[in-house]
């Protein structure tokens, strides 16, 4: 039986890497770290590169992750944060009967491009218990995203009732919907990161597109 000999590295070299590892570790710690989670940039290099400008005030970093995607910090979402503000008195509409017949179903595909830091709606007709099947996907990146409905009104005030369905900081979302009540059902989506990206929308239900 042949002995198998080991290469042994000497001390000098493990210390070596050692010393360079800890080195690389409060450099990045130093330049992106505390620029995009503290705000704390003592170098002034993380403004430079563009991490200070992740960095968002009394918001606390989530715990999840997307594989491949380096998450700013954003704030934790609530249970308040969902909807209209509380004053906003939900319209008489909304109690309207469901139609005897809906939209006919249909399927489509959209893209929605965000430039860095900017947000905007996505939004389609919807009647009163109509059903929407989706999917979405950013190409890059993370997005704020609000999935919400507006009541139809015959003459909407000047803020308008809303309710929220679903509410993430996320790259990819699913889901299937029975909507309440007629009117624009759809996305807010907000790019809370630093470069341009585009968001593919898959709908499958019964709906209109708007014009």
């Amino acid at each position: 039986m042949s002995e198998i000999n080991h290469p042994v590295l000497p001390t000098k070299t493990i210390v070596i890497a050692t010393l360079a590892a800890l080195t690389l570790g409060g450099l990045l710690l130093v330049v992106a770290v505390l620029p995009a989670e503290y705000g704390i940039d003592p170098t002034g290099i993380g403004k430079s590169i563009g991490f200070s400008k992740l960095y968002q005030p009394g918001a606390k970093p989530t715990t999840a992750s997307v594989p491949g995607v380096a998450l700013p910090a954003v704030k934790l979402l609530q249970i308040e944060d969902g909807g209209s503000e509380p004053e906003v008195v939900r319209p008489e509409e909304a109690n309207h009967p469901a139609p005897e017949k809906q939209y006919a179903e249909r399927e489509d595909s959209v893209q929605v491009s965000l430039r860095a830091g900017k947000g905007l709606e996505y939004k389609i007709k919807m009647l009163k218990h109509g059903r929407l099947k989706y999917e979405w996907a950013t190409d890059h990146g993370i997005v704020y995203s609000d999935f919400h409905g507006d009541v139809k009104q015959a003459n909407p005030p000047k803020h308008i009732y809303y309710e929220s369905y679903a509410i993430a900081n996320v790259n990819n979302m699913i889901g299937n919907v029975l909507v309440p009540y007629e009117g624009r059902h759809g996305w807010y989506f907000k790019n809370i990161t630093t470069n341009d990206l585009t968001v593919s929308i898959r709908m499958k239900g019964q709906y209109e597109l708007e014009h």
